[in-house]
């Protein structure tokens, strides 16, 4: 009887990128995956409630040490697939000496040209939950700044139509991520933490379901390592290009492969 895994997986794209990776190297040792995707939150209770086996992934510590750090005694923690974080972001069409920080965005030069709704993805987000203390902190309202929830798509619709129009505008978001491939996004400076710095992309497996699985596919999930650029990559493949995430996982691994063989 082969081996299953319950993967959770957060439903944002380049989570589906990472999970690709994992789904690769579970299939090569004949393990079964079912995958469940689910928002922030609600895929860390999956974690919880023990519907799921392992989940991709954790930023651990600042991002969701809010939803794991509860039940993370019940589970291991595999390997450090890429190091996230968050950012607030212009294109780099907005000069630098006008906008380098978040506070610059209170100048009255700069507010003036600034598009005013800064559109985010869901309330469950780091980035979301962070951008919110930002706004407040800055007291961005004052100057017609708002912050708006919504999905990945509208927000990085919102970007992109900004620079098809060369509008100045700020986004909300993060590394690794899809934009990054196309654009050229320069970080404001934003001196109080809130932005909570640099995470680890954590891919952790309850404890008792690692005792189920071949030594090799932990060997091999444990090994894993393909960093903010490579998920970068794997993210546009998959959002721009209609890549299936496990065929763009399986493709990154032969390209190891083939670089350990050279």
């Amino acid at each position: 009887m082969e081996p299953i895994v319950k993967l959770a997986t957060i439903d944002l794209s380049f989570h589906h990128a990472a999970a690709g990776i994992v789904r690769a190297v579970l299939a090569r040792h004949g393990i079964r995956v079912e995958e469940i995707r689910r928002p922030h939150e609600a895929a860390f209770e999956l974690l919880k409630s023990g519907e799921a086996d392992m989940l991709c992934s954790a930023w651990l510590p600042g991002s969701h040490g809010v939803y794991f750090d509860s039940i993370a005694n019940e589970f291991d923690p595999l390997c450090v697939l890429y190091t996230p974080y968050a950012l607030w972001g212009v294109p780099d069409y907005v000069p630098a000496d006008a906008v380098s920080s978040v506070a610059d965005l209170k100048r009255p030069d700069v507010a003036a040209r600034m598009t005013k709704l800064i559109q985010g993805i869901g309330p469950g987000a780091g980035i979301s939950r962070f951008s919110r203390e930002i706004v407040a902190a800055y007291d961005l309202e004052r100057y017609g700044y708002r912050f708006e929830n919504g999905t990945l798509e509208q927000c990085a619709a919102a970007f992109e139509d900004a620079v098809r129009d060369r509008r100045w505008c700020v986004v909300p978001l993060w590394q690794p991520q899809y934009l990054h491939w196309q654009h050229a996004i320069r970080e404001l400076h934003e001196p109080s933490g809130l932005l909570r710095g640099t995470d680890a992309a954590t891919l952790v497996l309850r404890k008792s379901t690692r005792d189920t699985l071949p030594s090799e596919a932990i060997a091999a999930l444990c090994s894993l390592a393909p960093g903010n650029s490579e998920i970068t990559r794997l993210d546009h493949l998959i959002s721009r290009e209609g890549l299936e995430p496990e065929i763009a996982g399986e493709r990154y691994l032969c390209e190891k492969d083939s670089d350990r063989t050279h």
